[in-house]
């Protein structure tokens, strides 16, 4: 035996379990080593990246303060109650109800909170609508070209040139949508086209990368190479938008509610901001302007979550970014270092 494989057996012997596995002995990893790496590089790498960016930690806090009162918190909260204080009464004067009251004694904290489990159920529903529908018509449409990708956007062009406002209040008007979840979606109904166009045109671009023609010459199936080497290059785009869509839903609901155009079936900010209209609290900030301002504020706060979270997230799925803070690197994230 030379002296130089007697020197590598006895450096291999010395490895710790518990080290970062290396490039040399990555294919006879142990089980222990595999989830380490995994660990690694979805969770640790991901976190870090994340949590080096003032916008992702806040704004993660931030939403799911909203998303705990949504699922779990309204259910310690009572419901409001007529005459659980004097009406009118201004908010941190009585404790017992901390935002003051409407003009029937109710809890405006209480109403918030109780209002907020249907605001999600519609931000949900409209962002996985509209993101959903771009993501499928503008991969679809800028991966296969030719016929499919002119019928797609001739369907795409038509929807983006009919008027949103007037679509939105007929389809409320005729079908009178009760279900938070459907009026997500029909909100959501003018808002994927101009993300679907968007994507189909950075999928042009991608579509012609060495990798995915490669894919293409060892016989990979379309939907294979759309679904995981096309549309993972493309989330941050498709987060960020999402967090938008989910913002002009909730924004667009708002206003219905608060203008009469959708029915009061479910409590939430708008409707809140429609009854303080209707008492007079534009007219008389100073006895009913906290009735309308609560909801405002909230509305605004769950906004300013949505996006600084968005744009934290654009930075957790960057590949480069990742892999300089991985402890632990496959070959491909290598390669991405070396070529950046």
């Amino acid at each position: 035996m030379s002296r130089d494989d007697h020197t590598s057996r006895q450096s291999l012997s010395e490895t710790s379990l518990f080290d970062p596995p290396t490039q040399g002995n990555r294919k006879s990893a142990t089980r222990q080593e595999r989830v380490y790496q995994w660990f690694d590089r979805f969770v640790y790498a991901p976190a870090k990246v994340g949590f080096t960016d003032w916008r992702m930690p806040l704004g993660l806090a931030i939403v799911s303060v909203f998303i705990v009162i949504g699922t779990v918190g309204f259910r310690f909260v009572p419901e409001p109650s007529l005459n659980e204080a004097a009406p009118y009464t201004a908010p941190f004067v009585n404790m017992d109800v901390p935002l003051g009251t409407d003009r029937m004694g109710q809890g405006i904290a209480k109403q918030l909170v109780h209002a907020t489990p249907a605001m999600l159920q519609m931000a949900l529903a409209g962002a996985i609508f509209a993101t959903g529908v771009a993501v499928i018509i503008g991969i679809v449409a800028g991966y296969k070209g030719g016929k499919v990708d002119s019928g797609l956007m001739t369907m795409t062009d038509i929807v983006m040139t009919i008027p949103a406002l007037p679509l939105v209040i007929l389809l409320a008007a005729v079908y009178q949508p009760k279900n938070p979840f459907l009026v997500g979606i029909i909100l959501a109904i003018d808002n994927w086209p101009g993300l679907a166009r968007s994507l189909r045109s950075q999928v042009l671009t991608i579509r012609e990368d060495s990798y995915v023609e490669a894919a293409r010459a060892m016989g990979v199936s379309s939907s294979t190479i759309m679904e995981r080497d096309i549309a993972p290059q493309l989330m941050p785009y498709i987060l960020i938008n999402a967090a938008s869509s989910a913002r002009a839903v909730i924004f667009e609901s708002v206003a219905l509610y608060f203008l009469g155009f959708l029915p009061f079936s479910t409590f939430n900010w708008g409707v809140m901001m429609n009854l303080a209209y209707q008492a007079g609290a534009l007219s008389n900030m100073g006895r009913a302007g906290h009735w309308l301002l609560a909801p405002m504020f909230v509305l605004t706060l769950f906004s300013f979550g949505l996006i600084i979270l968005s744009q934290g997230l654009d930075r957790v799925f960057n590949p480069q970014l990742r892999a300089r803070h991985a402890r632990t690197l496959s070959d491909d994230d290598e390669a991405d270092i070396q070529n950046k």
